[in-house]
């Protein structure tokens, strides 16, 4: 069996789903490829010397606008990285009802050799570049932190096209992922890791589907795998381990550890920081190989780091029942074939990982409308519900306690309306998933009902414009 590049299994993925779908070949083909790609290069000073910067920013589809995705800093990319990360961008708006169309971003540089002074540079002048040929702005293409960037790169990207676009007053909503202070939204940071959660939450409640893989249903006491402890994997341990999961093992990009009784994620986390390993890390087990944490017997592996994970050197070792794919791609897809003749259950990328665009999503309307969430009817809401307890407290005699009382009258605060927004979201998208793959007899797994349904969902935006008249 051959193994396909990250493109080659994404186009793989959506031309199994396309021979579920009724769609003419002339409208698959338009949703298909990347719409439009630009490459660039530019050079940067470093220390009296130039050095030629290689980036990219690919806009799949524009079936909707703007369009959407994250801009990685990795000496890996390239172009056709940049091509299938955009994408699964559309993919995964359209499976979550996200309006956007899908894009991605990358600049060939390791973040780990550029000082603060040099970051921002490129950053600056990769935005600057980006602003040249309209390949960024409120309406029309919004990135947002990837692999490598973060607040702070976002900040710099939102300065310099405020800077050479001072007259649009929507101009906070060119970038998404921002400090709070520069028009972010408070969610954000966690959003992917609370999404993944999310997601794998309402996987085990399905009774019939934990059965035939041999789980029971809800999360205390699952034993749990994570590879990659950063943004995405930290999050969604901590939050597992909140909810009474097990974290018996931890990858990073240079270590592995293993702990049969479990880990305290925050523990191993600033262990990690403070060492740049997890070897050493007390009452744990070190692996001998980094990507050994994928084959540990667990109920549940998260590979919340590069694509590939996966492949067919290592998917016949894996013995975890379901798998939620929290990094893009991190299962090829000669590997997958691997991996469902074993019964494994797999929760797609394009559905699971769909956190962060959410939350983006709800950044962007906040940057629009100028107005953060909860502002305008916290105070509202808490009189209601205060003169409601009164009422009753009137009517029954009984008196609540001040503790009662502040959490029965408390108004939602922007972080509150944030995660429960998610949180319907991620559960709404799961039970459309999961429906076509019950009840189409042509879909045979989850990730082929999620590819269907974005493809569906995208069909119908060109059909209602007339792009493709009948």
């Amino acid at each position: 069996m051959k193994e396909l590049s990250f493109l080659e299994s994404v186009v793989s993925y959506f031309d199994r789903a396309a021979a579920c779908t009724d769609h003419p070949d002339g409208l698959l083909k338009a949703i298909r490829g990347n719409n439009s790609v630009y490459k660039m290069k530019f050079p940067i000073k470093v220390k009296g010397e130039y050095q030629v910067i290689e980036a990219y920013r690919a806009q799949h589809s524009h079936h909707k606008l703007p369009t959407k995705g994250g801009i990685r800093f990795s000496e890996h990319v390239n172009q056709e990285e940049v091509m299938a990360l955009a994408a699964l961008m559309t993919y995964k708006c359209a499976v979550v009802n996200v309006p956007f169309g899908g894009a991605k971003g990358g600049v060939k540089i390791n973040p780990h050799d550029l000082d603060e002074e040099m970051a921002e540079k490129i950053t600056r002048r990769y935005t600057h570049e980006l602003v040249k040929k309209n390949f960024i702005g409120p309406a029309s293409d919004v990135p947002a932190p990837d692999m490598g960037t973060g607040e702070r790169e976002m900040a710099w990207i939102m300065d310099t096209y405020q800077a050479l676009n001072n007259d649009k007053i929507d101009s906070y909503g060119c970038v998404t992922g921002k400090p709070v202070s520069q028009g972010g939204i408070r969610g954000r940071t966690e959003a992917t890791g609370l999404g993944v959660y999310y997601g794998i939450r309402e996987a085990l409640k399905q009774e019939d589907d934990m059965k035939a893989i041999g789980l029971t249903t809800g999360i205390e006491g699952k034993t749990i795998a994570i590879q990659g402890l950063g943004n995405v994997g930290y999050h969604a341990a901590m939050f597992f381990q909140e909810a009474g999961a097990k974290i018996v093992g931890i990858g990073e990009f240079n270590s592995a550890i293993y702990n049969k009784k479990g880990f305290d994620v925050k523990a191993v986390k600033a262990y990690f920081t403070e060492h740049m390993t997890l070897g050493g890390f007390p009452e744990s087990t070190s692996l001998k190989d980094k990507n050994d944490v994928l084959e540990l017997e667990c109920d549940i592996l998260i590979p919340a780091a590069l694509e590939g994970q996966i492949n067919l050197k290592n998917a016949d070792k894996i013995k975890a029942k379901i798998i939620g794919e929290a990094a893009n791609g991190p299962i090829t897809a000669s590997a997958e074939q691997i991996l469902l003749k074993k019964n494994c259950y797999i929760l797609p990328d394009l559905y699971l990982n769909a956190g962060g665009v959410t939350v983006s999503y709800f950044e962007w309307l906040k940057n629009l409308s100028r107005v953060r969430f909860g502002k305008i009817f916290k105070r509202y809401d808490e009189m209601s519900y205060s003169n409601l307890v009164n009422s009753m407290e009137g009517l029954t005699g009984k008196t609540l306690s001040r503790e009662e009382r502040l959490l029965v009258t408390r108004g939602a605060e922007e972080i509150d309306l944030v995660r429960s927004g998610l949180e319907e979201v991620m559960i709404l998208a799961f039970n459309q998933i999961r429906e076509i793959w019950k009840s189409d007899k042509r879909v045979p797994d989850l990730r082929t009902a999620a590819f269907k349904s974005s493809i569906d969902k995208i069909a119908e935006a060109y059909q209602f414009l007339g792009v493709f008249p009948g």
